[in-house]
């Protein structure tokens, strides 16, 4: 029997209410507007920091009688950091908890988030800190390359967080449970050993704690793979089928080592980013009125440095989509090859254009989706659902 995988596409589409995808467009694009405002607020908040005095007063009561450049950079780092979360709360709360409960994706209650959020701070704060002091030993020490062994320390930051997130931050916010014997366990299993995925750690976390997303992830790195399905799935009533597409997809990720190529890219795109610091940072200071800061080498200029890099985020958005997309892509082809479950991924899908309205235009995809969207993703499982039936039989071509 032939398929047509327009028609297969348009018959999975047809499953969503058109309430459910006029609420899901009205979501997602106004998340493109969340982009360029959350630029706007980092701006601001530095600016406002700026003309407090703050940063630039603890440099100079630490520094009245010798240099401490270390302990500078802690201290103004974390003062920073501390400020900047006050500062961005209301921002924080509307973008993070209030409109993600509007439209229906999260039941926490707003204590609960701003919990979260003091914890979240907390351990940024110590570790951004420590980062904080690394850059600016750098700055000091590298001058005109500082830009490429910040990139360095980029990607070492991304590769250490990678290890140490599903270890010991992740399990903060979550409770990770071991997934039961019966058929779901099962099926994880024997794609773990068809794909080369440790097996050893398969679980299921309180994800609808935070939010009412239909997710699965596989974090680690070098064999240290932990398999973790949120709650949410099957409150969504995910079977077999779906299960299999959803972490086939996440173990493609895995196995191809997505994470590592990312940070690759990091290097090259931190690289770039610091290079541009590097040659603004004398205009933005004067446009932030940053008076009583030094030069690109003062802890006080931290908020000069975080707005460059803000407005260039911002500007680089269309490159960082395109590339997570592709990454993207390819795990999906992972999930086609080793799961060979076109119908259940394309019925997952379905269950995440809730938050991600599933037929944009081809420039709205280009720009602002980080991943394929859910028309192109469930078209290239009917394609490849046509070109291998269960039988093993080519199919006829499709009238």
């Amino acid at each position: 029997m032939s398929i047509d995988p327009a028609a297969e596409t348009a018959r999975w589409l047809a499953t969503l209410s058109p309430e459910d995808t006029a609420r899901a467009v009205s979501y997602t694009q106004g998340g493109h507007w969340l982009l360029l405002w959350g630029a706007v607020v980092s701006v601001v908040v530095a600016w406002i920091i700026i003309r407090t005095g703050v940063l630039s007063g603890i440099r100079d009561r630490l520094e009245r009688r010798r240099k401490r450049p270390k302990l500078v950079s802690l201290l103004v780092g974390g003062t920073y950091l501390l400020m900047s979360f006050v500062l961005t709360l209301p921002w924080s709360i509307y973008q993070g908890w209030w409109r993600e409960k509007q439209y229906g994706l999260t039941s926490q209650p707003l204590t609960g988030w701003l919990t979260e959020a003091v914890i979240g701070t907390a351990i940024s704060v110590v570790f951004m800190g420590l980062l904080i002091v690394a850059l600016y030993f750098i700055i000091r020490n590298a001058r005109r390359l500082w830009w490429a062994w910040g990139a360095g320390l980029t990607a070492v930051a991304v590769v250490f967080f990678l290890l140490v997130s599903p270890i010991f931050i992740e399990p903060i916010f979550n409770t990770y449970t071991p997934a039961p014997d019966g058929p779901v366990r099962d099926a994880v299993v024997e794609l773990a050993h068809r794909t080369g995925t440790p097996d050893d750690k398969i679980y299921i976390y309180d994800g609808s704690k935070q939010s009412d997303r239909y997710t699965a992830n596989v974090s680690g790195l070098f064999g240290s793979a932990r398999v973790a399905m949120s709650d949410v799935m099957f409150a969504k009533g995910a079977d077999l089928a779906e299960v299999r597409g959803v972490v086939g997809h996440e173990m493609g990720h895995y196995v191809h080592m997505h994470s590592l190529w990312m940070a690759g890219i990091m290097i090259i795109l931190a690289a770039i980013g610091f290079w541009l610091v590097d040659r603004l940072y004398p205009l933005a200071k004067r446009l932030l009125g940053a008076n009583r800061v030094g030069d690109i080498a003062d802890p006080a200029g931290l908020p000069v440095l975080v707005a460059i890099l803000a407005v260039l985020e911002l500007l680089s958005t269309p490159l960082q989509t395109t590339l997570i997309r592709t990454i993207e892509a390819d795990a999906d082809h992972f999930s086609m090859v080793h799961a060979n479950e076109p119908d259940g991924l394309a019925k997952a899908l379905i269950k995440t254009a809730e938050y991600r309205a599933p037929s944009p235009s081809a420039i709205e995809e280009f720009i602002f989706y980080d991943h394929p969207s859910v028309e192109n993703r469930i078209r290239k499982a009917m394609e490849w659902k046509a070109a291998h039936p269960p039988s093993g039989e080519a199919p006829r071509p499709a009238r």
